[in-house]
């Protein structure tokens, strides 16, 4: 039992095998034995965290990171099993929304990532130092939406009608995915006169937010990543200029004495 249900080893093998079931499944592919290996490994799952219940207490369990990963994976998957036993029920929509949660159960092999908690810490370390420059740069996108939605909410309501709709059409610009389909759906509707000055603001805008306020973001974000790195190698640069300190100290010693 413990070789099997305590080994990460062989509790990755069967992620990944329940996993690629799921992938068969979903292209299409519908056999009973892909059925019968996808019930087996949630049976696999279920009493894995069954036995580290009685193992580690609930209390204990449920207090590991990973087991609650685990476990809310595993909980989250069962519904799904009722389209095998009950047909019928995989016409109601409830259903097959569990039964896509299913695809979740590949986060079970994020613990073996290596230096996962490294990477988890410089993300939250990155996400808080760039946090305010994150929140300035949203506001200033909502209200440049709702600025936009007063201009040309007539003129272009497929983009512009309700602020929400503006502030995806600002992600959209930003991201350089709609830098040109947006100016040209409002200067379509606008007067002849008034086609240059469109262009020319969103072109503005496309600029100011969109490759120097993303660059910002980007830049901001991979440095802030970067600091711990940095600051092992500043260390370590420390440590060695104090040894060559001792080193020449030493030597200045040494042909002092002769």
């Amino acid at each position: 039992m413990k070789k099997l249900f305590f080994n990460d080893k062989s509790m990755l093998f069967v992620v990944l095998l329940n996993v690629a079931v799921i992938f068969l499944q979903e292209c299409g592919l519908d056999s009973a034995l892909l059925n019968v290996t996808d019930i087996a490994c949630t049976v696999l799952f279920v009493v894995e965290m069954i036995l580290k219940h009685f193992a580690y207490g609930v209390k204990g369990y449920w207090h590991d990171g990973w087991n609650v990963l685990d476990g809310v994976v595993t909980i989250i998957s069962l519904p799904a099993l009722l389209t095998y036993f009950t047909p019928a029920l995989s016409d109601y929509s409830f259903i097959i929304a569990f039964r896509a949660l299913r695809v979740f159960k590949l986060f079970r092999t994020a613990r073996r990532f290596p230096n996962l908690k490294e990477i988890w810490m410089g993300f939250r370390l990155a996400l808080r130092q760039s946090a305010a420059f994150l929140l300035g740069y949203f506001v200033i996108i909502v209200v440049v939406a709702m600025f936009n939605c007063a201009l040309f909410g007539k003129a272009a309501p497929e983009y512009f009608s309700t602020p929400l709709d503006g502030i995806y059409s600002m992600f959209q610009m930003f991201t350089v995915e709609g830098w040109y389909e947006i100016p040209n759906a409002v200067a379509g509707s606008m007067p002849p006169v008034w086609l240059h000055i469109v262009r020319t603001y969103f072109c503005l805008l496309l600029f100011g937010g969109g490759i120097i306020g993303m660059s910002l973001i980007n830049s901001i974000f991979v440095d802030a990543l970067a600091a711990d790195n940095n600051d092992d190698v500043k260390a370590k640069l420390d440590q060695l200029e104090k040894k060559l300190d001792t080193l020449q100290q030493l030597l200045e010693k040494s042909q002092d004495n002769k």
